[in-house]
C-alpha cells in the first residue's frame, strides 16, 4: 500500500491506494484505531467515499473505531476501467482484494444504496469477515425493472449514459437524492462534477445487480438498516425483505427524507449506528417508525 496525498479530497484529509487484480489502483481514506468499519458508497455520478459519508465517518474514528472509506472501481479516486463490466461480483472482488491489502479480517460493513448491495453480498460470500452490516436504502433486494420504474433511477442513467452531465444536471440529479434541497451545495455539485467528468458511461450501462432477497435468510450477523419514505432512488419497501427473511435486523423507516439517511439525518444517523455497534449482542430485531431529525 502507497499513501499519498489526493488534492481531490476534503482540506486535510489524506487518501492511500492499494493495487487490485487488473491493474486496478483502489482509494480509500482511513481514521482511527480499534474494531473496523468499512464505509461503502452508492453508485451515481460523481459518487465517493467521502462525498457520501464525510459526515459520519469522523464521528466513528472518535468513538474508537478503525474507520475506512474506500472508493469503489469506477468511483471517486480509484481506477475507472471503461472494459470492465461493473458487475455486482466485481465489485465485491475489488473490495475483498482491498481490505486483504489494508489488513481488514472481521469488519462492520457499512453501505449506502449500491454500497448496501455490495456490503449484503461479501456478508454472503465472506460470512466470517462480517460482523455486522449497517445499510441505507440498500439494492439488490428488487428486481431490475422495480429500480428502473424509480424517478431517480430513470433519470441519473438517462443523463450519465447520455453524456448530458454539466452543474445543472448535476444539481437536478442531488436533489433527487434528499427530501431537503438545502442539502446540496455549490460545494458538493462541484466535487461531483469533478469526478463525473473522469467515469466512462459503462460505470452505468454495465451495472448489474441481481435480487438476493432469498438469500437474505442465509446472513447470521445483525443488520441495522435505515430507509426514507420519501426515498426516489430504492423503494422502502425493501426494508421489508430484511425484516422477514433475515435472522437479525431492525429497520428505521424516517419521513421527509430521501435516499442520504446518513446526509439528511447525520447526527441520529451516527448515535443509533454507534449505540448499535456498542451493544450488538443484547439489541432486539424489531422495525421503528421515526419523524424527521434535525440534520
Amino acid at each position: 500500500m502507497t499513501a499519498t496525498p489526493n488534492t481531490a479530497l476534503p482540506a486535510g484529509a489524506i487518501g492511500a491506494y492499494t493495487d487490485a487484480p487488473g491493474g486496478l489502483k483502489l482509494h480509500h481514506v482511513e481514521a482511527g484505531s480499534g474494531e473496523p468499519v468499512v464505509f461503502i458508497h452508492g453508485s451515481g455520478p460523481g459518487a465517493s467515499g467521502i462525498s457520501n459519508f464525510r459526515h459520519n465517518y469522523p464521528q466513528f474514528a472518535a468513538a474508537g473505531y478503525r474507520v475506512i472509506v474506500v472508493d469503489l472501481p469506477g468511483y471517486g479516486a480509484s481506477s475507472k476501467p471503461a472494459d470492465a463490466q461493473y458487475t455486482l461480483d466485481y465489485f465485491v472482488a475489488a473490495l475483498r482484494a482491498q481490505l486483504s491489502a489494508l489488513g481488514v479480517g472481521r469488519a462492520t460493513l457499512l453501505g449506502n444504496s449500491l454500497g448496501g448491495a455490495i456490503a449484503l453480498k461479501y456478508a454472503l460470500d465472506y460470512p466470517d469477515d462480517v460482523s455486522a452490516l449497517i445499510m441505507m436504502a440498500p439494492g439488490g433486494v428488487e428486481e431490475r425493472e422495480t429500480y428502473f420504474r424509480m424517478e431517480g433511477i430513470q433519470k441519473m442513467v438517462t443523463l450519465f449514459t447520455n453524456r448530458q452531465m454539466n452543474r445543472q444536471t448535476m444539481r437536478y440529479l442531488l436533489e433527487l437524492l434528499v427530501h431537503d434541497r438545502a442539502l446540496v451545495t455549490d460545494a458538493l455539485v462541484e466535487e461531483r462534477l469533478k469526478v463525473c467528468e473522469t467515469q466512462p458511461p459503462e460505470v452505468l450501462a454495465t451495472m448489474r445487480v441481481p435480487n438476493l432477497t432469498e438469500r437474505l435468510a442465509e446472513l447470521r450477523c445483525p443488520v441495522l438498516g435505515f430507509w426514507g419514505t420519501n426515498d426516489r432512488f430504492n423503494p422502502v419497501s425493501g426494508a421489508m425483505h430484511f425484516l422477514e427473511h433475515c435472522e437479525d435486523a431492525r429497520f428505521v423507516l424516517m419521513n421527509r427524507c430521501g435516499h442520504w439517511v446518513m446526509v439528511e439525518h447525520r447526527d441520529y444517523f451516527n448515535r443509533e449506528c454507534l449505540d448499535f455497534l456498542a451493544g450488538l449482542q443484547t439489541a432486539p430485531a424489531s422495525i421503528e417508525h421515526n419523524d424527521k431529525e434535525t440534520a
